[in-house]
C-alpha cells in the first residue's frame, strides 16, 4: 500500500476535513490497483469506539469492499497474555488501597491535610501515578528533582509521593492498567524490531498526547508498511513558528505542540508530513486566519508582519456567526433556535461544548419543539434514578432519619415498585400530612406503629417502614465489605417494598445496570478498602457514581447532535456551534496540582497543566474550520461578568487590527448576524401582555360567610380580611412545613406550657415559686418537646434571663389575686347575630372581691396600648367575653385587669386599656364589626391595613399580591 521510505511515515489531514470520511476515501484510493484482499490485510487502529462505528458505517454505504481489520488503542492490553504479563490491577482497588495509605499518613501527621480531603487526595495521587507510569517516570526521578528553590510544601508533597513506592511494593503479581499498557506497547515494539509485520498497520486519529500512545505512534510510523494519520494538522503554519515550539513551558498550550513533539522525536520537519488524501478544508481562508490568531504568545508580533498578507477575509468570516449573549439562558435559547432551523431544513448540526450546564439548557429549550438531540455525553450516573436512590439510602447510615429524608425516599420512583405502589404512595401522602401536622421531626418505629394503628394500611407496610427506615444510623467504623452488604440489602428491600420479594426494578434498564456494575465492582474490591465511617462510605459511593455515565435516550433526532470536544474530532457536521467560549469553561481552568509545580513537572518529564489547554485549543481549531460555524458566549454568568475565551479574544483582536483587509467589518458582520438571532430569542421570550390582577375584595353569599371566629382571628379580620375569606370560606389552610424548625410558633407553645406547669405546681406550695424550680421545669419540657440542642440552649438562656424578674412579678400578682384557670376555653354568641366568638385564655386569676384578672403570655413583643385600641384587641375582647359569661366554670364576672406578660429577651408587662376601652364598648364594637361582614356589599379586601408592607400573609400568592400594591383600590367581586 505504501512505497518504501527511509523516513517515518506520517500523514495528516487539515482542520475542517471530515476525518473519518477522508480516512476511508484515502484507504479506498490506495487500494484501487491492489487485489481485493489487500484492503482486508490492513490493520487499522483508531482511538475511540465511536470513530470505529463511523468508519464502519462509511464502508457500509458502498461500494462493496472487504473491510480492514479495525481495533482500538485500548485493545492492545489483550495482547499482553502472549507475554505472560500479570493482570491489570482494578482501578477501584488501587483507589481504595491508596485511600488507606493516605488515611494512615494523615493520622500520623494531621497537619498535612484535612481529613475531608482524603478521597480527593487519593484520586489526585492515583492520577499522578497513572501519569508517571504512562510517561515512564519513576518515583526515583521524582525524588531526585532539584528542589533547592522550593518551599516547605515540597517536603509534604514528598511524604505523599512516597506512598507511591509503598503502594508499588504491595502489588505482587499485578500491574496498574497504565503500567501494563505501556509494557504491552514496549513488548510489541520489541517484537516488531525483530519481526516487523508485512501487512499495512495504520494508526489514525490520535494526537499522541500521552507518552504510551506517542511511543506506539512513533513505532508504527517506522514500520515498513506502517503509517500514522494525524487529525487537524496546520499546513499553514510557517517553519519558523514550528521551530519556536521547542520549549513546553511556553508552547504546551499551542494546538500543534503535540505534533511538533512527535516530529522532533522522529527527526522530521513539517514538510515531511504528507496529506493523506486530496480532501480540501471547507474554508481555507478561515484556517489561515485562525492559524495566525493562535500563534504562541511570544511570537504574536507576527500578526504585524503576516496579518497584512492574509487574503479573502470576507470569505473567512462569511459563514461565521458570533453570539455574545447577555446571559447563559439567552445564549442557550439562541442556539436552540438555530438547531431548530437546522432540523427543519434537514441540515446536520452539532453543538460542541464542554459546558454541561449549557447543553442541559439547550436540550430543555429544544424540548418545547419536541426535538430530542443526540447527546453523546449522556447523563451522570449519580443523577440517574438508581444513582440518586443509592445515595439517599447511604445517607440513612449517616444521620438520624428526618421527615424530609424519609419522604424523599418514600416518593422515589424506585421505592416499593415490587407491587402495590399506588397504595404505597397513598399511605406515604397520609403519613406526610401527619408528619407535617404532628411530627415528630425525627420519625421512629413508634411513630410508624402509631400511624398504622389509627388507619387502615396494607398489611406489613408499617413493619416495612420500621425495619428498613427507622434507626438505620451506624456510628463508628466498619469494614467496607460490611458497608457494601448493608447498602445493597437495604436498597433492595426498600425498592421491593412490603408486598413482594426481589429487587423491584432497581437494577433494570441501562441506568440500573450501570449502577449494579458499580455495586458489583465495589463488592469485589471491598476487602481492600479497610474500615471507614458512614460518612466516608457515603462520600466514596457518591464519588464512584459520579464517574459513571448513562446514555438511555429513546429515538433522538438523527441530525441534531450535542458533542463533547472528543466526539467532535471524529465526526462531521454541516453546521457546528462552539458554545460556552468563556475562560474557565472552554478552555477549562487548570486544576490545582497538590504535588508538583510546572517546573518540577517539566524536569521530571511529566505533562504540564497547559497540556489540557493545548488539547482544547486543537479541538477549537478543528471545530472552527467547519463549513458553517457559530461561536457563542454569555457576557455575564448568573453572578458576575465573564471573560471571553483566549482564542475568541485573539480572533477578535486580530480582525480588529486589520482595517486595511476589512477585518473590523468582517467582525461586525459576524456580530450583526448573531444579534439577529439574539433578537429573535428575545422576542420568543417576551412575555405575552396580560392584564395584572386587581386587588381582590371577594363578596361571597352571606350564607357562606364564617359564623364562628376565635379572638386571635379578629385582628386578622381587621388587618387582612382576605385571609379570613380564604381560610373559612374557601377552606384553604397553609401546609405545615415538612422540616420542622424551632420557630416562633413552637417557642410560644413550649414557653406557655413551661409557665403553666410552673404556676400550677406552686399554687399550694409557694416555696416552689423559685428560680431553680422554674429552670428545672424549663429543662424538662424543652427536652420533651424540642429535639434541637441549639434551640434548647437558646430558649433556656432566655428564660434564665427573665426568671428572677418573672418570679418577683408573680409574687406581687399572688398578693392581689389567685390563679383559678389555665388555657381556659370560652365562647359567647353575638346576639342577635348568628355568630360565635371563641377564645382560649392563657390564665385567669380572681381576687378577694371576686373580680377577674386576665393574663396573656407573649413570647414576642406585646402590643402597645395604642395598637390594642385600633387593631390588636385580643385581650380586650377576652375581657368582654368574660363579662358576658363566656367561661362556663366562672360565669359572668367583672374584669378588674387584663395584662400582657412579655417573655422575650426581657420581661415586659403591658396592660389592656380597660379604662377607656371598657368591655361593654368593645363588645358593641365587635358586634358592629361582625355585622358589617354580614352585609352582602362588604367585601373581604386583601391586606386591608397590615402593619408593614413587608408583613407576610399566608394567602398573598392567592391574592396575587405583587401585581398590585397597597395604593390599588380593592375590586369587589360578587361570588355565588
Amino acid at each position: 500500500m505504501f512505497e518504501p521510505s527511509e523516513l517515518p511515515r506520517l500523514f495528516a489531514l487539515p482542520c475542517g476535513v471530515d476525518f473519518p470520511r477522508a480516512l476511508v476515501d484515502g484507504l479506498i484510493q490506495r487500494s484501487i490497483n491492489q487485489p481485493p484482499e489487500a484492503l482486508a490485510r490492513v490493520e487499522l487502529i483508531v482511538n475511540t469506539q465511536r470513530m470505529a462505528r463511523r468508519i464502519r458505517s462509511l464502508f457500509d454505504a458502498g461500494p462493496t469492499l472487504l473491510l480492514p481489520r479495525m481495533s482500538l488503542l485500548g485493545d492492545f492490553s489483550k495482547r499482553a497474555t502472549l507475554h505472560w504479563l500479570p493482570p491489570a490491577l482494578p482501578p477501584l482497588r488501587r483507589r481504595l488501597e491508596l485511600s488507606q495509605l493516605i488515611a494512615r499518613l494523615l493520622d500520623a501527621q494531621p497537619d498535612l491535610a484535612a481529613r475531608s480531603s482524603l478521597y480527593d487526595l487519593s484520586d489526585s495521587l492515583a492520577a499522578l501515578i497513572d501519569e508517571m507510569q504512562g510517561e515512564g517516570v519513576s518515583t526515583e526521578t521524582i525524588r531526585n528533582l532539584d528542589v533547592s528553590d522550593m518551599s516547605g510544601h515540597w517536603a509534604r508533597a514528598q511524604a505523599f509521593i512516597g506512598i507511591a513506592d509503598e503502594f508499588a511494593d504491595t502489588q505482587d503479581g499485578a500491574m496498574d492498567a497504565q503500567a501494563r499498557q505501556r509494557q504491552v506497547v514496549l513488548d510489541l515494539i520489541e517484537t516488531w524490531q525483530e519481526n516487523p509485520p508485512a501487512h499495512p498497520v495504520i494508526l489514525a486519529g490520535s494526537t499522541g498526547s500521552r507518552g504510551t500512545t506517542l511511543l506506539l505512534m512513533q513505532a508504527i510510523s517506522r514500520l515498513p508498511q506502517g503509517a500514522v494519520i494525524l487529525p487537524g494538522f496546520d499546513f499553514d503554519l510557517p517553519t519558523a513558528v514550528w521551530d519556536g515550539l521547542d520549549d513546553p513551558l511556553i508552547s504546551e498550550d499551542h494546538p500543534q505542540f503535540r505534533f511538533h513533539k512527535m516530529m522532533r522525536n522522529l527527526d522530521l520537519s513539517p514538510k515531511d508530513i504528507l496529506p493523506w488524501s486530496d480532501a480540501q478544508p471547507p474554508a481555507s481562508a478561515r484556517n489561515r486566519l485562525v492559524s495566525l490568531a493562535l500563534r504562541p504568545a511570544p511570537v504574536t508580533d507576527s500578526w504585524m508582519s503576516e496579518g497584512p498578507q492574509l487574503t479573502d477575509l470576507d470569505n473567512a468570516g462569511s459563514n461565521m456567526v458570533l453570539i455574545e449573549a447577555s446571559s447563559p439562558r439567552a445564549e442557550a435559547l439562541a442556539i436552540a433556535l438555530r438547531l431548530r432551523q437546522a432540523a427543519e431544513d434537514g441540515q446536520t448540526a452539532a453543538l460542541i461544548t464542554p459546558d454541561r450546564m449549557l447543553t442541559r439548557q439547550v436540550s430543555a429549550a429544544l424540548d418545547r419543539w419536541d426535538i430530542l438531540p443526540d447527546d453523546s455525553a449522556g447523563q451522570p450516573l449519580q443523577l440517574s434514578p438508581p444513582g440518586r436512590f443509592l445515595r439517599h439510602v447511604a445517607e440513612l447510615f449517616c444521620k438520624p432519619l428526618s421527615g424530609d429524608t424519609l419522604l424523599t425516599l418514600l416518593k422515589h420512583p424506585l421505592t416499593h415498585d415490587g407491587g402495590e405502589r399506588g397504595t404505597h404512595l397513598r399511605h406515604a401522602r397520609e403519613l406526610e400530612l401527619q408528619l407535617r401536622s404532628y411530627g415528630p421531626p425525627y420519625p421512629d418505629a413508634d411513630c410508624f406503629s402509631n400511624f398504622g394503628n389509627k388507619r387502615d394500611v396494607m398489611e406489613g407496610w408499617t413493619t416495612w417502614l420500621s425495619t428498613y427506615f427507622a434507626d438505620q444510623t451506624i456510628s463508628g467504623s466498619l469494614p467496607l465489605t460490611n458497608w457494601v452488604n448493608h447498602l445493597r440489602t437495604l436498597a433492595e428491600a426498600i425498592a421491593t417494598g412490603s408486598q413482594s420479594k426481589g429487587t423491584g426494578t432497581l437494577w433494570d434498564k441501562k441506568a440500573g445496570q450501570e449502577a449494579l456494575k458499580i455495586m458489583q465492582s465495589l463488592e469485589a474490591e471491598a476487602s481492600f478498602g479497610g474500615e471507614m465511617s458512614a460518612r466516608d462510605f457515603a462520600d466514596l459511593l457518591g464519588a464512584l457514581l459520579s464517574q459513571g455515565e448513562v446514555r438511555d435516550r429513546d429515538a433522538p433526532h438523527g441530525k441534531i447532535m450535542i458533542w463533547g470536544t472528543l466526539e467532535a474530532r471524529v465526526q462531521g457536521a454541516e453546521l457546528v456551534i462552539l458554545g460556552g467560549l468563556n475562560e474557565g469553561s472552554w478552555p477549562e481552568a487548570a486544576k490545582p496540582d497538590p504535588w508538583l509545580n510546572r517546573q518540577l513537572r517539566n524536569q521530571a518529564g511529566l505533562l504540564l497543566p497547559e497540556r489540557r489547554i493545548g488539547l482544547s485549543a486543537h479541538d477549537f481549531q478543528q471545530a472552527i474550520a467547519a463549513p458553517k460555524v457559530w461561536i457563542t458566549r454569555a457576557v455575564r454568568s448568573d453572578d458576575s461578568d465573564t471573560v471571553a475565551s483566549r482564542w475568541l479574544n485573539r480572533l477578535c483582536n486580530l480582525l480588529d487590527g486589520l482595517p486595511d483587509k476589512n477585518g473590523p467589518d468582517v467582525l461586525a458582520g459576524m456580530r450583526e448576524r448573531g444579534q439577529t438571532w439574539l433578537d429573535w430569542a428575545e422576542a420568543l421570550e417576551a412575555p405575552i401582555a396580560a392584564r395584572p390582577a386587581l386587588r381582590p375584595s371577594p363578596r361571597p353569599p352571606v350564607s357562606s360567610r364564617p359564623r364562628r371566629l376565635t379572638i386571635t382571628e379578629i385582628p386578622r379580620l381587621i388587618r387582612d380580611p382576605y385571609a379570613i375569606y380564604a381560610k373559612h370560606v374557601l377552606r384553604l389552610k397553609p401546609l405545615n412545613p415538612l422540616v420542622r424548625i424551632p420557630d416562633a410558633l413552637l417557642r410560644g407553645i413550649v414557653v406557655h406550657e413551661v409557665f403553666e406547669h410552673f404556676i400550677k405546681q406552686s399554687l399550694d406550695k409557694p416555696e416552689l415559686l423559685s428560680r431553680e424550680i422554674l429552670l428545672e421545669k424549663t429543662r424538662e419540657l424543652l427536652t420533651e418537646h424540642v429535639p434541637w440542642p441549639v434551640a434548647r440552649c437558646l430558649w433556656l438562656s432566655r428564660i434564665n434571663r427573665i426568671a428572677s424578674d418573672f418570679i418577683l412579678a408573680e409574687q406581687n400578682r399572688r398578693q392581689t389575686a389567685r390563679p383559678i384557670a389555665f388555657e381556659a376555653k370560652g365562647e359567647a354568641r353575638l346576639d342577635p347575630l348568628d355568630f360565635t366568638i371563641a377564645c382560649r385564655a392563657d390564665r385567669i386569676d380572681v381576687d378577694d372581691r371576686g373580680y377577674l384578672h386576665l393574663y396573656d403570655y407573649k413570647t414576642g413583643a406585646p402590643p402597645s396600648e395604642a395598637q390594642q385600641k385600633k387593631f390588636d384587641k385580643q385581650l380586650l375582647i377576652e375581657a368582654a367575653m368574660a363579662e358576658q359569661g363566656a367561661f362556663k366554670d366562672i360565669g359572668p364576672t367583672e374584669v378588674a385587669r387584663a395584662l400582657f406578660i412579655g417573655l422575650g429577651t426581657s420581661m415586659k408587662e403591658v396592660q389592656a386599656p380597660l379604662g377607656t376601652e371598657y368591655p361593654a364598648k368593645i363588645w358593641d364594637e365587635l358586634r358592629q364589626l361582625i355585622e358589617a361582614y354580614f352585609d352582602p356589599n362588604q367585601g373581604y379586601s386583601s391586606r386591608r391595613m397590615l402593619h408593614l408592607d413587608s408583613d407576610h400573609s399566608d394567602y398573598d400568592h392567592l391574592s396575587r399580591f405583587g401585581e398590585w400594591d397597597r395604593s390599588a383600590t380593592p375590586e369587589p367581586e360578587d361570588l355565588t
